[in-house]
This record gives C-alpha cells, sequence and structure tokens, in this order.
C-alpha cells in the first residue's frame, strides 16, 4: 500500500477539524429573572441561610451554594485563600453592634482558618487563627504567612504558624509608620492586592510594597486613585477602585495606577449609576432624595469590594466582567468592560436590572471574590445596620429608620456563598504551597486568573533561580502548530504576559527578549514589553527608544497608549520627540492624548521640583496642587508670571503683582477665595494693577486647586473647596469687584 504525504496532511486536517468541533464553545443562557413586586417597606427578620437563598435572584442556570456560616464566622470583611484553598476571613466583631456604634474600639475582632477537608466545596473547619484585633481590613496569604492590616493604622504585621495547629504562634511587625489615620472606619485604607506587576498595592494610601527575600520594599507613588473598600485588578493588572462615601462604582481602570489617576465621566454609560433592587431599601443614608417612588435606592451609595472576575467555572461571557456589591441596595451589579476608542467604557449587563438581587433586608454583600476553584464568592456581612455610627447619630435621616426597623439588633451573624452555574462543576481546591517552584510554572497559563496570579507570587517568595531559563523560554515562544488543535482554549498569550512578570519578580528583566517581545504577535505581550522597557528608559538607555518607536503605528490602540505612557520614564529629547509623533497620529483621541500630555511632562523641570516640595503632604493635597499647577500654568501665568512673581512689561513694571510672600496669599483663605471669586481692583501695596478679572464661573474645586498651588508656592497649607464654597455663600449677590480696602476692615 503506497500511502503518500498528502493523505497524511488530509488525514490530519479532518482530525483537526473534529476536534475543533468538538471543542466548541457551549451557548450558555442570558435569560434574566423576572422581578418580584416591590415591597416598599419589608420586615428585617433575621433568615436562615437556607432561608436567605430562597431570596435570591439570579439569571437562568446561576446557582447559590452555601460555603460559610455562622456560627463558624460572625460578621465577615474580607476573606482570602491561601496556595492550597485554605481561606483566612476577616471578621469585624466589633462592627456597629447597636445604633450608636458602642464598643467599635474594642480589640476583641478575629481571623478564621476555614478548611473545607472533604472537598465539597463547604468549609468544615474552622480556627481562630488570630484573635485581639482591631478591626482588621487587609489580609494577604504569601508562601507561609499572612499579612495583616488593621483600622487606623498603616503598619502591616506578619503572622506565622509554626506547629500546623491553625492558630498563629508567630509575629512581626514588617511595616511601620508612626502616623495613625483618622477619621470614621470606612474611610480606611483597604486591598493589600499582590498586582501583576509584583508591587503590592492599597486604597487611599499611595505608597505600594514588594515581598521579596524576607525583606518588604516601599515604593512612593506621586498620585494614583484613593478608592475605599475594595480593590481588584484585570489580567493586565490594571485596577478598579471604588468610593461608597463619594458615591462612586468604579473609577481608575484606564491605565495602571503606577502612571496617576485618570477618570474621565465617559467611563461610566449613561445612567450605570443607578442601581435596581428588589425590594425596597428604607436606610439610605442619603434619605428621600436616593429613593425612587417604591421606596428603592436610585444611586449606587454602598459600594464595596468589588471584583474583576477571572474564573473558569461560570459561563465564558462572565470572564473579565465586573461585579459591585451594593450592600444599601442589597444587590450585585454585573457590569460589563468595553473598549471603545481606547477608552474603557462600564455597562450594566442587563436593562433595568441586576446579576444578583436579593429581598432579604440583611443579605449585605461587601465583597466578591474569584476563587481558586473558578467560582465567583460572595461575602455576606449579614446584619441590619451597614452604614457606620457618623451616618446613624442623633438627627440623622438613618437612626429613626434603624430603630423602627430594628436593623440593630440584628447582629453577630454572617456567610460566604458561591456562585455557580448548573452545566459546570467547579474545580477541586488546588494544593500549590509545597509545590517546587518548577512545578509552579504550568499553572501561569492556568484559564483561572486566581490560579495564575498565585503561581507568579509563590515563585517569586520561593527566589528559586534555577527556573530562570524555563521562563525565558516560556516568555519566548511557548507554542506550536498542535497547541491550537489539542488545547484551543488555553491563552497563551496571558502565559507569556506572566512568564514576563515573573522574570521580572525574580529581578530578570533580560534587554534582548523585552526587544523581541515588543514584536509579538498578542498586544498584550508587546505592552508588557514596553512596560518592562521602563527599567531601560529610565537608566538612560537611548538605543532601546529606537525599538519603541516602531511601535507608534502599531495597530492595536492599548499599545500606542501603553508606549505614551511609558515614554515619560526617558529624559531623552527622541523620547519626546516620539511623543510628539503619537500626538499628531491619534490628535483626536481622548485616551492617548491624556498619556501623551502626562509624559510629556516630563521635562518640566518646575513641575518636578513642585512635586519634590509637596512629597510629604497627603494625596488629596498633591492632587489639588497639582490640578491648580495645570491651570495657574492656562491662565494665570499669563499675568501672574510662570515663576509667580509677577510678568514685567518692557519698563520693567509688573502686569501684576508678585504671589509669592504675599500677604492675601498667606492669610485668610475665605479672604483669598473672595478675591478670586469677584476680582480685585484699586491699589495693591502702593501699586495700581488696573483689574484682576473675576473667576466665579469656575467651580469650587477648581478656584480651591488653584489657591492650593499658590499657597504650596509659599509653603503653605492647602484650601479645601469648602472655603470657597463658602465665600461663594457670602459673596453670591455681590456684583462688584473687591477692594483691598473692604476685605482689610
Amino acid at each position: 500500500m503506497n500511502i503518500t504525504m498528502p493523505y497524511f496532511k488530509k488525514l490530519f486536517l479532518i482530525l483537526a477539524v473534529a476536534l475543533l468541533s468538538c471543542c466548541q464553545e457551549k451557548e450558555y443562557s442570558e435569560k434574566i429573572y423576572e422581578k418580584p413586586e416591590i415591597i416598599k417597606d419589608a420586615a428585617s427578620d433575621f433568615l436562615s441561610p437556607e432561608e436567605s437563598m430562597k431570596t435570591f435572584y439570579l439569571p437562568e442556570g446561576y446557582k447559590v451554594e452555601l460555603v460559610a456560616s455562622e456560627p463558624m464566622i460572625d460578621e465577615p470583611a474580607t476573606i482570602a485563600w491561601d496556595g492550597d484553598g485554605r481561606m483566612y476571613v476577616a471578621e469585624m466583631n466589633t462592627y456597629m453592634q447597636d445604633v450608636n456604634g458602642s464598643g467599635t474600639n474594642r480589640p476583641i475582632s478575629k481571623i478564621k482558618l476555614l478548611e473545607d477537608t472533604d472537598g465539597d466545596g463547604k468549609m468544615d473547619k474552622s480556627t481562630v487563627f488570630i484573635d485581639s484585633l482591631l478591626l482588621p481590613r487587609m489580609i494577604l496569604p504569601l508562601e507561609n504567612e499572612l499579612i495583616v492590616n488593621e483600622t487606623y493604622s498603616y503598619d502591616l504585621w506578619s503572622y506565622k504558624d509554626t506547629d500546623n495547629d491553625g492558630v498563629a504562634d508567630k509575629k512581626e511587625r514588617v511595616y511601620y509608620n508612626p502616623n495613625r489615620r483618622g477619621g470614621n472606619l470606612e474611610h480606611q485604607q483597604s486591598g493589600l492586592l499582590w498586582n501583576l506587576d509584583n508591587w503590592v498595592y492599597t486604597t487611599y494610601n499611595p505608597v505600594r510594597f514588594k515581598f521579596k527575600g524576607g525583606e518588604v520594599l516601599v515604593d512612593s507613588l506621586d498620585i494614583m486613585p484613593r478608592g475605599q473598600w475594595g480593590l481588584t485588578q484585570d489580567d493586565m493588572g490594571v485596577m478598579y477602585y471604588s468610593t461608597a462615601g463619594g458615591e462612586n462604582p468604579a473609577y481608575g481602570f484606564q491605565q495602571p495606577a503606577v502612571y496617576g489617576d485618570y477618570s474621565p465621566p465617559e467611563r461610566l454609560s449613561p445612567d450605570f449609576v443607578q442601581p435596581w433592587p428588589i425590594v425596597g431599601t428604607p436606610d439610605v443614608q442619603g434619605g428621600t432624595k436616593r429613593l425612587r417612588e417604591d421606596n428603592t435606592l436610585n444611586y449606587f451609595t454602598g459600594v464595596a469590594g468589588q471584583e474583576i472576575f477571572r474564573g473558569h467555572k461560570l459561563p465564558p461571557s462572565t470572564y473579565g466582567d465586573l461585579f459591585i456589591p451594593e450592600p444599601v441596595g442589597r444587590l450585585i451589579r454585573r457590569a460589563k468592560v468595553k473598549i471603545e476608542e481606547g477608552k474603557k467604557v462600564l455597562y450594566n449587563a442587563y436593562d433595568k436590572t441586576e446579576f444578583m438581587a436579593s429581598t432579604d433586608l440583611n443579605f449585605r454583600p461587601v465583597q466578591a471574590k474569584t476563587g481558586p476553584d473558578g467560582a465567583l464568592y460572595i461575602v455576606d456581612m449579614y446584619r441590619g445596620i451597614i452604614q457606620e455610627s457618623n451616618w446613624t447619630k442623633e438627627g440623622s435621616f438613618l437612626r429613626p429608620v434603624i430603630i423602627r426597623k430594628k436593623l440593630d439588633k440584628n447582629i453577630g451573624k454572617g456567610r460566604i456563598y458561591r456562585i455557580v452555574h448548573e452545566d459546570i462543576k467547579p474545580d477541586k481546591k488546588p494544593e500549590l504551597l509545597n509545590k517546587k517552584a518548577s512545578d509552579l510554572i504550568q499553572f501561569l497559563g492556568h484559564p483561572n486568573g486566581w490560579y495564575r496570579n498565585t503561581a507568579q507570587k509563590l515563585i517569586i517568595l520561593k527566589d528559586d533561580a534555577s527556573v530562570i531559563p524555563e521562563l525565558k523560554k516560556i516568555a519566548q515562544n511557548n507554542t506550536s502548530i498542535f497547541d491550537g488543535i489539542f488545547n484551543p482554549a488555553k491563552d497563551f498569550g496571558i502565559e507569556r504576559v506572566h512568564a514576563l512578570w515573573t522574570l521580572e519578580g525574580l529581578g530578570i528583566v533580560d534587554r534582548n527578549l523585552i526587544i523581541d517581545k515588543l514584536s509579538d504577535e498578542d498586544p498584550r505581550v508587546r505592552s508588557t514589553a514596553i512596560r518592562l522597557s521602563e527599567n531601560f528608559l529610565k537608566s538612560g538607555d537611548t538605543d532601546i527608544i529606537d525599538n519603541l518607536e516602531k511601535l507608534v503605528n502599531d495597530k492595536d490602540l492599548e499599545v500606542v497608549n501603553q508606549l505614551a505612557l511609558s515614554l515619560r520614564f526617558s529624559k531623552d529629547k527622541q523620547a519626546t520627540d516620539v511623543l510628539n509623533k503619537i500626538g499628531n497620529k491619534y490628535a483626536d483621541n481622548e485616551i492617548v492624548l491624556h498619556a501623551i500630555t502626562e509624559s510629556l511632562k516630563k521635562d518640566d523641570l518646575e513641575l518636578a521640583n513642585l512635586k519634590e516640595r509637596i512629597s510629604a503632604r497627603d494625596a488629596d493635597s498633591k492632587k489639588s496642587v497639582l490640578r491648580g499647577y495645570d491651570s495657574y500654568k492656562q491662565l494665570c501665568a499669563t499675568c501672574h508670571g510662570p515663576d509667580l512673581k509677577g510678568l514685567p512689561t518692557a519698563d520693567n513694571s509688573l502686569i501684576a503683582p508678585s504671589l509669592i510672600g504675599s500677604p492675601r496669599v498667606t492669610g485668610d483663605k475665605e479672604k483669598l477665595s473672595k478675591i478670586l471669586l469677584n476680582g480685585l481692583i484699586g491699589p495693591i501695596d502702593g501699586k495700581d494693577y488696573g483689574i484682576m478679572m473675576p473667576l466665579k464661573s469656575n467651580g469650587d474645586q477648581w478656584i480651591a486647586d488653584v489657591l492650593s498651588y499658590i499657597r504650596a508656592m509659599n509653603d503653605e497649607g492647602g484650601v479645601h473647596k469648602r472655603f470657597v464654597a463658602n465665600a461663594r455663600k457670602q459673596t453670591a449677590d455681590r456684583e462688584e469687584y473687591w477692594t483691598l480696602a473692604e476685605l482689610e476692615k
């Protein structure tokens, strides 16, 4: 029998087609539930976990399974898994135990360690890993320790269980900050998120950490998003923030936080901020203005614990979606992240309906998490009062509602659920902690983002240099003709991304490899290579700019935007020329132009000096001063001069007075605000400069920012917008310019 090569090729193609047809993605229903009739003033009785689960509404095919509940857990606030799938649960055991918040600051809170010993998905073993804590709010499992932060403190503590009894017996402070964070406990940092870039981030605090070789490295960032309760990241390490106090369900996700906060208003689709509860929500701190006629919440107000779902055991359409718990509305929003001309825009996945909603008034989802098993986990604090005591005082809208509904009696419970799909079985629990670094490499390409990030973290913590050649091999080329046929579901591009960042975490940024990856077929790998090239840009390597310049014409807009972001780290004129070239090509693109504008500030020596001048200020003050700097340069510098000393004329007189050392600038903030609002006329220190035009058409924040910058240049504190608002209110009917004589009466 004469079998020729064409025969084998034909047979191979037939086999390939057959395999691909078998592996076609199944279609899942997205049919949403029929909403129940809204009960405006529902009962607030405690329900058992089983009874409460009957009140949940989800799309067709999705179901909720109980993972843990009271008495095993009590007042859960956040969860995290170690490499073997054991779950740490931080409990805020003293949170709002009555309407006054009595005893909130007693150090009696706990962190529990839960285990599923029989593999059925439900926790059946519990130990108190740490007790006597003050409202623990951040936890990060490392290789054989748990990093913990408590409320009101910036300190980080390491806890270890050296005898494997499930109880921590060794405690060590690994980061110390003598300052203490004031304010109510809602306005505190959260996170401790090990990012793709191997830095650990929190909200509020513009400081990031790196755990390597038994040491903790600390790096300060100029400006980054603030955030409040909750921090998550997508496959490329871009983080999503939220602020309940600011009624802001999502922001800061246009670019990696290391490049600063950029949150254009159009990042949220029209009406995105409107939630759709299925039960009346009378306990809203915003009062009746935050309620519809049917008594349901009309605006996100308690958003917390958001999560980009990166698991593999729900329908594929959920991957990369943002899940946003809203505990006041008793619901969870599913948001689709769409890219429009390079801008990420969030859309509700359903029309005037939420992914998950409950009629149980005690259902308080405060966190969503991608689990090791590929499912979506929900932390339900399950309680009556969700707001902190600052909003439940005498005279507040909430207090009589709480007392009437007896919400203050509903305490001491808590549930953790996982959302699964009836047609998809969750994975078994992982076993990663005792694996060698070489055995962890295989998980860098796992379909579950939890596995990829955990494997990367553990490889770096093990600090085993022997895996470097294999990581380079994966980063270089990890595919073959057979992979697309026999492993069609695997994302080889994201595996290369993780290999590159794992190498970086081990201290290896290979210049030749990075240059090669700038032309990788996957745009995510090209973007990663650009970010990693920053190491060379910072060191003054100008030759690499020639390789980067080729990406100006990249077909992927996100690659071009990353190029515009990264070039700020080169002081060379060639980098400036490349930025201008990008600007000419993308003159109409908002996202790219923003990156270019910010990166071109690299050549601004004044700005660099200003940043140094205000380096000790808090994050909000820095943001205000830097915004004011931009506004001043655009408007005020034409008269007061770029150095604030007044712009000289041909005869050496000044167009406007110097703002350096001016008693008006360094003095009363409200008087200074009045000058900007209504303008100034008449002599100043014996000289007549004509008229300073009023700027009241600008908002309070804009004026406060400009004044904060001017005062910063005099080494004085900033101006909060409330000073401007008060001044505006006092002078609402005034049309005339001010004179110094009037102001100084």
